[in-house]
């Protein structure tokens, strides 16, 4: 049973958007590795920029310098 843990900043990802990537994430394990779509388990993690954090740094203040 392949688990898939999706990790993106809370920046206004649609439904839609969340649908397509787990379906496309499904799809590939089912192609490349033969993996069965009714056991895969796509979760999608949505991470305030305040959270996630890059050179020692959070994504926001990174952005509001413009890097």
């Amino acid at each position: 049973m392949p688990y898939v843990n999706i990790k993106i900043t809370r920046e206004g990802a649609t439904p839609e958007q969340k649908a397509e990537l787990i379906a496309g994430v499904t799809d590939l394990l089912r192609d490349v590795l033969g993996k069965n779509p009714a056991t895969t388990v796509v979760v999608i993690d949505e991470v305030d920029t305040d959270n996630w954090g890059i050179g020692g740094e959070s994504v926001t203040v990174r952005r509001a310098r413009g890097s």
